[in-house]
C-alpha cells in the first residue's frame, strides 16, 4: 500500500466506522475492513473503479465530492478519509469542514507543493512540476488547488480545526535515514512531498 494510506491505518479504530472520500478502486476501504474490522462506505465518481471496488464486495457510493455530504448525518462516522483528493476539489475548505461536520476525525493527505523540487523545478525551468507526488501536466491535471503545509495549518487554524497528528513524506514513501527522517520532520514544508494530516473540530 502507499505509503499514505499505510499512515491512514495507524490512525483507524478497530472496528470503526469508515467513509473513505474519493476511494479509487477501494484498495485501502478494503484493506481497513480486513486487517481492522471496519465498516463503512466509499464515494467515487469514476464507474470503472466503482465496478471494481463492488466486485471486491465493498460498499461504494457514485457521487462527486463537489456536492458535498449532505446525504449523511452529522457524526455519523468515526473517521472521514480523504487521500491526494483535496486539492482536487472546488471548495476543499468547505469540504473539510463537511468531512468533520459528519465524522469525528478525518484523516487528509495531499501532495506539499513546497517540496524543493518543486521549487527548484519552476525556479529553474519556469514550468510547473512532474513528480511522483504531481504525476500530470499543468493542463490536464484534476489539481485546482494546490497547497503546503503551511497553507493546510493556516487553513486549520481559520476554522478552529485542531491538528491531532502530522507526518511528513519524502520521495513518495522511500526509506531514509534517521537523520533524514529527522529532517524532514523538522522542515516538512521543504523536504517532504506528502502531507498526512489527521484532524478534528475544536469542541
Amino acid at each position: 500500500m502507499r505509503m499514505d494510506h499505510q499512515l491512514a491505518e495507524r490512525w483507524v479504530a478497530p472496528h470503526s466506522h469508515v467513509l473513505d472520500l474519493g476511494c479509487g478502486n477501494g484498495e485501502l476501504l478494503a484493506h481497513l475492513q480486513q486487517n481492522l474490522g471496519v465498516t463503512g462506505y466509499g464515494l467515487e465518481i469514476d464507474e470503472d473503479k466503482i465496478n471494481e471496488a463492488i466486485g471486491n464486495g465493498l460498499s461504494i457510493i457514485e457521487q462527486d465530492l463537489n456536492d458535498g455530504l449532505a446525504r449523511f448525518a452529522d457524526n455519523s462516522f468515526d473517521t472521514v478519509i480523504m487521500a491526494r483528493a483535496l486539492q482536487a476539489v472546488k471548495s476543499p475548505d468547505e469540504l473539510l469542514l463537511d468531512m468533520l461536520r459528519v465524522g469525528r476525525e478525518a484523516v487528509i493527505t495531499f501532495p506539499n507543493f513546497a517540496h524543493w523540487q518543486n521549487r527548484l523545478h519552476l525556479g529553474i525551468k519556469g514550468l510547473m512540476p512532474v513528480s511522483e507526488a504531481l504525476p500530470y501536466e499543468w493542463y490536464n491535471t484534476p489539481n485546482i488547488h494546490l497547497c503546503t503545509f503551511k497553507d493546510f495549518e493556516q487553513l486549520c487554524a481559520q476554522h478552529d480545526i485542531e491538528i491531532i497528528n502530522r507526518f511528513a513524506v519524502s520521495d513518495s514513501g522511500r526509506a531514509h535515514s534517521a537523520l533524514m527522517r529527522a529532517l524532514i520532520t523538522q522542515a516538512p514544508n521543504l523536504l517532504a512531498d506528502v502531507a498526512i494530516y489527521r484532524v478534528t473540530k475544536r469542541r
